[in-house]
């Protein structure tokens, strides 16, 4: 009995750091939101109402305390909103790619300073991103195995192509949230431009290297009613 009681206990504990670390995290992303990604653990504790020694009982250190708010935005704000919108069931393959940008980009846009807190603080845990990464990644491989093998696509590129494609639009995201030259609308055509451009010639080629390869390269010639 003694020794279920100490067990349960434990259970009782870990749990309780578990929701407490939890409702930091949500904190934490409150206070970025207030006071912007350059807050401090100082200015973080105060603006959730606490001392900085509560937020240290829960995390080792700041990086710490980073690599939890990158899990939770990754878990319940970024990667729910890229499953919606590829989820669309009657969305042919051009509108899955834009809605998926959008998804993307729009939460980044629309949450800077949590993401420039996770992603641009020079203490984002890259482990932490990798996972990311490599969950996005895998999900657009999913789609584009799916949708490309009905067609009778070659896929044994999908998962290459998919890092390409995931890589290139968080490198471009991220640079824009420091660079905001361009509208929200512009980067979403440019990254659709790019990304689509890119599905396209793997359809072309039929996702076959040797057919590639075997392709003559030439650039067209720019479309003249539009540049006139």
């Amino acid at each position: 009995m003694r020794g279920g009681r100490m067990d349960g206990r434990k259970r009782r504990w870990r749990q309780h750091k578990i929701d407490r670390r939890e409702e930091l995290v949500d904190g934490t992303m409150a206070a970025i939101r207030a006071r912007g990604s350059g807050a401090g653990m100082d200015e973080i504790a105060a603006e959730i109402g606490v001392s900085k020694t509560v937020l240290y009982r829960y995390f080792s250190d700041k990086n710490d305390l980073v690599h939890a708010t990158m899990e939770r935005f990754i878990e319940s704000t970024l990667m729910p909103r890229v499953y919606e919108a590829i989820s669309i069931a009657d969305a042919d393959e051009y509108q899955l790619v834009r809605s998926a940008l959008a998804a993307y980009v729009g939460t980044v846009d629309e949450d800077p300073e949590v993401y420039r807190f996770i992603m641009g603080n020079g203490s984002a845990d890259q482990s932490s991103l990798a996972e990311f990464e490599k969950l996005f990644a895998e999900v657009v491989a999913a789609v584009i195995v799916d949708r490309a093998g009905s067609r009778g696509i070659q896929t044994d590129g999908a998962l290459l192509w998919s890092y390409v494609l995931v890589g290139g639009i968080q490198l471009a995201t991220h640079w824009w949230t420091t660079d905001k030259e361009m509208s929200r609308e512009e980067v979403l055509d440019y990254l659709t431009m790019m990304a689509w451009s890119a599905i396209e010639g793997m359809a072309r080629a039929n996702g076959s290297r040797e057919i590639f390869n075997a392709q003559e390269h030439l650039l067209p010639e720019p479309n003249s009613a539009e540049n006139s």
